[in-house]
């Protein structure tokens, strides 16, 4: 998560004396794992995998720094004419039973069409969902940037959703729809309080320095391989999603009642029936953040 890389690098932990090790794990599964196991105290993953570990009992994990407001995710066609046929069609997706899944089956439904009118293609990595797409072997594509901006740039795809902008998160979802946070379980939040708290303090941080950076700031402050080797390409991906991450840390207001409703219409958790969403965040340390660095 680019906040957390940020945070990192520019020595923001440091500043308020934590000694932090920051672990990549394969996919959320393993992260939430090491969580549950002790390996690590606090997990950058989706709000999403947060309100399903509680619905489900399996880890009673709460988001305390927000760091998207948006899944920067986009659905596109290669279909050019001005309404693309998605029945039948192979459609590439980051795995399924992501926001990625989750975003094509919106679209899919808007279009009268259920998720067997299709077939899913897992596409994990940008260059393989890229090749894929320019190769013909998926009719259309889910996926994040740079993917999408590199297809763009080409010419090669019509976009038919965009999550990386505010408003159009808002055309799809209906309102902001809480992606990344940082996350614990309530007993780490409550015995390591001063912990919790610098790290809310080092985030917040990270994520006020998001909304100005320019382009010579993220090349100091992003890890070379980020880029890929194409600079310009990150560059330009990044300026259509900056306004996604959230400025002050905190939760949206509506970002949970957002969330619920997106997988109650999709039929998606239904153990999420009657879950107190109140539980699944808290706003009081990214709040004493906002007041002390003014986000």
């Amino acid at each position: 998560m680019l906040p957390l890389t940020v945070a990192e690098r520019l020595g923001y932990f440091a500043t308020e004396g934590l000694d932090v090790l920051v672990r990549e794990f394969p996919d959320a599964q393993a992260c939430v794992q090491a969580v549950a196991s002790g390996a690590a105290h606090v997990a950058s993953i989706a709000y999403g995998t947060v309100v399903a570990l509680r619905a489900r009992g399996v880890l009673p994990l709460t988001a305390f720094v927000q760091q998207g407001r948006t899944s920067q995710l986009v659905m596109g066609v290669a279909d050019q004419s001005a309404s693309p046929v998605l029945r039948g069609a192979r459609i590439g997706v980051a795995s399924a039973n992501t926001d990625a899944y989750r975003l094509a089956r919106l679209v899919l439904q808007r279009a009268g069409l259920r998720a067997g009118d299709v077939r899913f293609v897992p596409l994990h990595r940008h260059a393989q969902a890229v090749a894929a797409f320019r190769a013909g072997l998926v009719d259309a594509i889910c996926h994040s940037d740079p993917a999408i901006t590199l297809l763009e740039q080409e010419g090669a795809i019509k976009v038919v959703a965009d999550t990386r902008t505010v408003r159009g998160n808002a055309e799809v979802f209906g309102g902001p729809l809480p992606a990344a946070c940082l996350a614990a379980p309530g007993a780490f939040l409550g015995s390591r309080a001063d912990v919790a708290q610098a790290l809310a303090f080092a985030m917040v941080r990270a994520l006020k320095w998001l909304q100005t950076a320019g382009p010579s700031d993220i090349i100091r402050a992003v890890p070379e391989a980020y880029f890929s080797g194409d600079r310009a390409l990150y560059l330009a991906a990044f300026s259509r999603v900056r306004e996604t991450w959230t400025p002050d840390g905190l939760m949206p207001g509506d970002g949970p009642a957002t969330f619920l409703k997106t997988v109650q219409t999709l039929g998606e958790l239904p153990e999420a029936r009657g879950l107190d969403m109140g539980q699944t965040y808290t706003n009081q340390f990214a709040q004493k953040a906002k007041v002390r660095f003014r986000a």
